[in-house]
């Protein structure tokens, strides 16, 4: 009966009488994970110590070869044509050249080769590289979803009857809503910031009255609409992603697929427009608190009567600066519903992506309305509204 001991793995290197640069290599045993042994050691000297020589490797006499070996065996001959060695191998066999062929896709002899000043230098650039790469192709996928969104909102204006109104206001209700003690809590803190801080600069100069100029428009054109925004974004556009993002790990919307339903026409439409209903409303709400808060603050603080601020109220505050405000409601609200609902249908199928895309969802969502605000008022201005 043949034996199966393994033989240990060894490595003998002889220098050629014939050609004083020619160095031969010679291996013999087992070349396994158990029979390497110092096998390593002695091919690392080797290829440290051997420079601009022609190589002769000779496997004829090796038994056994594992993955371990022929990475050993990968590795080295890097290492000695990296040393400007030129090699030539002897003696394989068809199954060692197939084990070759396999490993050498997945050998990191290239990452181990570069030099590490090099690989520092260019690692951030790699991942800038990486990171515009990656964000083209998120672009690209939000303004697919974009218009998708669009064909099917264009759908429920040539056939009403298609639109799932139960579904809009269910979602009015979750958006809105809901959503008014800490839209109210948030306005009136507001009102009472603004009317404080500009209370000590204005009694300076015994322009009390004009508190009422500041509180009026600063709410209605740019805080309430913004600050509204924001919470919605942070509440319902990161509920959105959530939703979906569960709904697809559950394979709910593959189900709706397979079944025949579009998923955007029967999940992200209702959502976008009931947060195009809800978030103006939303707006005007805050306007009232906001104001409110003020006027009770410069009562307090200013001694300034109800009749009066109210009087001066009528006096500055014009329809137009309130439908400013409120225009901007839909625009925020296409924003943060569209953007939490793309990322919902991001998530891939494991839990740890719901909070990431979640977290994305808000982030972007305030960062888009923040600039769109911006751009509003440069438009504003330059039109003189």
């Amino acid at each position: 009966m043949q034996s199966t001991r393994l033989q240990k793995a060894t490595i003998e290197s002889l220098q050629s009488k014939d050609e004083a640069e020619t160095l031969r290599l010679r291996c013999s045993g087992d070349w396994t994970i158990d029979t390497l042994h110092d096998a390593p050691d002695a091919l690392n000297k080797i290829a440290n110590t051997s420079r601009n020589i022609s190589i002769v490797w000779d496997v004829s006499d090796t038994g056994r070869v594992d993955s371990a070996g022929m990475l050993l065996f990968i590795r080295t001959s890097a290492l000695l044509k990296k040393n400007n060695c030129s090699l030539q191998v002897v003696g394989t066999t068809s199954e060692q050249e197939k084990l070759y062929a396999l490993l050498q896709k997945y050998s990191p002899e290239h990452s181990e080769l570069k030099p590490a000043f090099f690989s520092r230098l260019v690692t951030p650039f790699d991942r800038i590289g990486r990171n515009f790469i990656a964000f083209l192709a998120n672009l690209r996928d939000f303004l697919a979803f974009t218009g998708e969104n669009f064909v099917n909102l264009l759908h429920a204006i040539v056939q009403p009857r298609s639109i799932r109104y139960n579904a809009i206001v269910k979602n009015i209700e979750e958006a809105g809503v809901r959503a008014l003690p800490i839209v109210t809590l948030t306005s009136f803190l507001i009102g009472v910031v603004i009317a404080y801080q500009g209370a000590v600069q204005l009694e300076k100069f015994g322009a009390n009255i004009f508190i009422v100029d500041m509180i009026a428009l600063s709410v209605t054109r740019e805080l309430s609409p913004l600050i509204t925004a924001i919470v919605v974004a942070g509440r319902t556009g990161s509920s959105y992603t959530a939703q979906l993002g569960v709904m697809k790990i559950t394979e709910e919307i593959d189900a709706m697929r397979t079944m025949g339903f579009d998923p955007h026409r029967f999940l992200v439409l209702p959502r976008i427009i009931a947060l195009i209903i809800a978030l103006p409303l939303m707006i005007f709400f805050a306007d009232i608190i906001g104001i409110g808060a003020g006027m009770f603050i410069s009562h307090v603080h200013l001694n300034l009567s109800y009749p009066e601020f109210i009087h001066r109220l009528q006096n500055v505050l014009t329809v137009k600066h309130v439908w400013v405000g409120i225009g901007k409601g839909p625009f925020f609200a296409w924003l943060i519903a569209t953007v939490g609902c793309f990322h919902g249908f991001q998530v891939s199928k494991n839990t740890e992506s719901i909070g990431r895309y979640t977290t994305i969802s808000v982030v972007n969502a305030i960062f888009l309305v923040i600039a769109c605000d911006a751009l509003f008022s440069v438009f504003f201005t330059e039109l003189g509204i």
